[in-house]
């Protein structure tokens, strides 16, 4: 936990000195507490048994959240300053999605991507499927409950899980030459996510 903890106050280092606010090295510190304190609670043991799900991960960004909150910033803004935090990960991420969208295969990637994820969300039960279809040139999908959104939710902050929502938008803009992809909602702010991800002929 202290290693992770240690990683993740570089990257709140990172958000919170993109706000402008002074006194950094106390306001990260303050981070590290928080994260700690929730790394450790009933409720981290309770959402940490989903394999499929980094509950590491959501924790960290969740704290970040929540410190940033308490600060008045919108939520806009506290999504801006910790994808800041995230930005030397985000721009690998974007370097492998662009060597996607060069393949002429790339919607059977995508597709591929999205069976796998199906499979392990609902082996472990971390995402609940109202339907999951796929074909040849299409793949669609509505979720009701995500356990992302729950975490997000049991710290009373559930609009800003759209960070994670968002992932997925973040990573088809960068596909296409070959796939579309159409999110008629999400359950940061909705009753489902439903999703369309059609091959571009």
């Amino acid at each position: 936990m202290d290693r992770k903890i240690k990683v993740y106050k570089k990257i709140y280092r990172k958000a919170i000195e993109k706000t402008g606010l002074n006194n950094v090295d106390d306001r990260v510190e303050a981070y590290a507490a928080r994260l700690s304190k929730m790394y450790a609670s009933d409720d981290f043991r309770k959402h940490n048994v989903y394999p499929s799900t980094s509950t590491l991960h959501v924790y960290a960004v969740i704290a970040m959240c929540l410190e940033l909150k308490q600060f008045g910033f919108s939520d806009t803004d506290i999504m801006d300053y910790i994808n800041a935090g995230f930005e030397a990960r985000r721009t690998f991420f974007n370097v492998i999605i662009a060597i996607i969208n060069a393949l002429p295969n790339s919607f059977d990637i995508a597709r591929k991507w999205n069976i796998g994820d199906h499979e392990k969300r609902m082996t472990d039960g971390s995402i609940t499927y109202d339907y999951f279809n796929v074909t040849r040139d299409k793949v669609e999908y509505r979720i009701s409950k995500c356990m992302y959104v729950e975490m997000f939710e049991s710290y009373g902050i559930r609009p800003l899980c759209k960070i994670f929502c968002n992932t997925d938008t973040r990573a088809y803009s960068g596909l296409t030459r070959h796939v579309e992809f159409i999110r008629h909602s999400d359950l940061s702010d909705g009753p489902a996510c439903q999703d369309e991800v059609i091959r571009k002929c």
